[in-house]
């Protein structure tokens, strides 16, 4: 298998679960404003939407879509990934988490990271963050490790990627201390210094 990534970017969840459960594969770069891998590839010639993640699992099949990577991930490898069974609570959590990552938190911070936004917009856009930190911070307040079912899972590895891009961005979670100490949790597990490491992010 082959990890088209960007360092630090989405794509590090697939990553670090990639490494949580063993998996043989090797990564390579992308470089979105050239287009291109650093193999020199043309990138839409592997994902035609261009960004990352995409993770080729070898005979010309190639998953894009972070969500879709790391659901495949964790039903390839259900018990290193924890991947609940089909019609559970647990695994309707599991989807709960990852959409909210997807759709809510991660489309929360595109003005943050884009040099075209104004001051106004990011401002805008990091008190939107705020409240999905808020709700996060409320899911942790019981004292559960974990987001489903107080087991690691491909939704903690996503969920951990977009808040701890606050650490990037000038954003204290001290003001968010469940989840900052979810966070450090998370940083702390092998596989995800692995991960970064091999990004160059630590």
């Amino acid at each position: 298998m082959k990890l088209y990534y960007l360092q630090g970017a989405c794509s590090l969840a697939s990553h670090i679960m990639l490494k949580e459960v063993g998996a043989d594969f090797e990564i390579e770069l992308v470089d979105p404003s050239a287009g291109r891998t650093a193999s020199g590839e043309n990138y839409r010639d592997i994902n035609p939407n261009g960004y990352v993640p995409a993770l080729d699992i070898g005979e010309g099949t190639v998953l894009s879509e972070g969500v879709a990577v790391l659901q495949y991930i964790a039903d390839s490898n259900p018990n290193e990934a924890f991947s609940p069974a089909l019609g559970t609570v647990a695994r309707a959590r599991l989807h709960q988490f990852l959409n909210f990552g997807a759709a809510e938190l991660h489309k929360s911070w595109s003005p943050l990271f884009s040099d075209a936004s104004t001051d106004a917009e990011k401002a805008a856009a990091a008190k939107k963050v705020a409240t999905k930190f808020d709700y996060l911070e409320s899911e942790l307040s019981d004292g559960r490790d974990f987001l489903v079912e107080n087991q690691f899972s491909v939704a903690d590895a996503y969920i951990f990627v977009l808040s701890n891009w606050a650490n990037f961005q000038g954003i204290d979670l001290k003001a968010w201390p469940n989840l900052a100490k979810y966070v450090d949790r998370i940083m702390a597990r092998p596989a995800t210094k692995a991960a970064m490491q091999a990004e160059g992010l630590i």
